[in-house]
């Protein structure tokens, strides 16, 4: 269990004051020019060798991603571009984080940006995250007030802006290079890679994309030193994490965890256990909606970090935890999901434009068991054909629930089905 002395987000439930002063009383903003003062390449090897890995789901080094950008400015300018388009369901960590903690964020973006010596961020947030931006702006301009952005940032000789952008809704705009579309006012839409963001990303300018819980951690990281953060979890997976816990429990919460927690420690410790009792769970989504699900004989051992999950077939992802106990129709729930991933496609590749509609439509007649018993298969064939054959991670989002299903539930599929064939039989 996390010991409170090693807890980064102080004020993740809004009791104290989330204004510049209740943020300093807390620790931010101490010392930041000392900070910034060791210089770009002394604090992109700490965020190495803190071994932090990026919290927005594909778990990379996020130390290693800012080594990407150029080592030196040349005739484009650089720029930190903050991921807070949280739209994965079951996700809620970065709007708590912008609400009730926003200095973390901005003095992050200041250390970050400095980094990778870039003069001006910019922060992409949620459409429906209105009041989590409004308390990010009051934030940002505390921050120019007080001298700790703008010119000569904090007195570092370093000048950083910061802008806030607020996203209309789209879910596909969570894909970082769909939000760089966005941010240069074009439709939300995959770019090709490479290029990679960090050779030309927003506006053809040496860019890093980061998630908001990636680059609040970081001020914390440097101040207590990468030996600190690194002895947090298990190697390679390491530090404190932000877990959202909804579903059949007795206590759904938003908390923060060391890395590798037992799934069945978590549950039980900060949410007073599965509704009805631990035999009553039927299965998890671990991580939001756009990775497997695992059946209770996995959660009942399973660690919750990128590889044990990884391990398992599925992925800690945003770390949302969606707990469903055995009141749950589980086809319909992924059935429900098909739509969600079918509604935000984008449509640029023609795997994910007709694969999640496709997907979607026999996944509504495996609800009802109106289906033949070899179309599972046939099922299955189709998200093998859209996973890693689109220009983004959506087809993969579309298709690793329906496998997870199948994978582990596929003798209730069948049951519908042959119930279904029976009743009609006997019409």
């Amino acid at each position: 269990m996390l010991a409170d002395k090693d807890r980064i987000f102080t004020n993740l439930y809004g009791y104290g004051d989330w204004r510049l002063e209740g943020a300093r009383k807390r620790g931010a903003w101490d010392g930041t020019k000392a900070l910034i003062e060791r210089g770009h390449d002394a604090i992109i090897e700490e965020m190495k060798k803190s071994g932090l890995r990026g919290r927005g789901g594909a778990g990379f080094p996020t130390g290693l991603k800012w080594s990407f950008m150029p080592k030196e400015v040349k005739d484009r300018p650089h720029y930190l571009i903050v991921n807070a388009d949280e739209s994965e369901p079951g996700t809620c960590k970065d709007r708590d984080i912008m609400r009730h903690d926003p200095h973390l964020l901005v003095e992050g973006c200041l250390i970050a940006g400095f980094a990778m010596r870039a003069n001006a961020g910019y922060i992409y947030v949620r459409g429906e995250f209105y009041n989590e931006a409004q308390n990010l702006m009051a934030a940002i301009r505390e921050a120019y007030d007080a001298g700790l952005l703008g010119k000569n940032a904090c007195g570092s000789g370093w000048d950083f802006d910061l802008y806030v952008h607020r996203g209309a809704g789209a879910y596909i705009c969570g894909e970082e290079t769909a939000l760089l579309e966005s941010l240069e006012g074009k439709k939300g839409m995959p770019r090709l890679k490479p290029p990679f963001p960090a050779g030309a990303g927003l506006y053809g300018c040496p860019s890093t994309v980061n998630n908001v819980e990636s680059i609040a951690v970081a001020p914390t990281i440097l101040r207590r030193g990468a030996p600190w953060f690194a002895g947090i979890g298990r190697p390679n997976n390491t530090g404190t994490k932000l877990f959202c816990i909804s579903g059949h429990v007795n206590r759904p919460c938003n908390v923060e965890e060391e890395m590798g927690i037992p799934l069945r420690e978590l549950i039980d410790r900060h949410c007073g256990g599965v509704r009805g009792g631990w035999d009553n769970l039927l299965a998890v989504i671990p991580g939001g909606a756009s990775v497997p699900l695992l059946p209770k004989s996995i959660c009942d051992t399973v660690l919750m970090d990128f590889d044990s999950l990884r391990d398992q077939k599925s992925g800690l992802g945003t770390a949302a935890v969606i707990v469903m106990d055995k009141s749950t129709d589980v086809v319909k729930a992924i059935a429900r999901l098909s739509q969600f991933y079918k509604h935000e496609s984008c449509g640029q590749c023609t795997p994910c434009r007709e694969g999640t509609g496709w997907m979607w439509r026999v996944m509504e007649r495996m609800v009802t068991g109106n289906a033949r018993l070899d179309e599972i298969d046939a099922l299955e064939d189709v998200t093998r054909q859209v996973e890693g054959h689109t220009i983004c991670a959506l087809g993969d989002a579309a298709a690793w629930p329906i496998q997870g299903l199948i994978r582990h539930f596929r003798p209730e599929m069948e049951r519908r089905i042959r119930a279904r064939t029976e009743k009609l039989a006997a019409e």
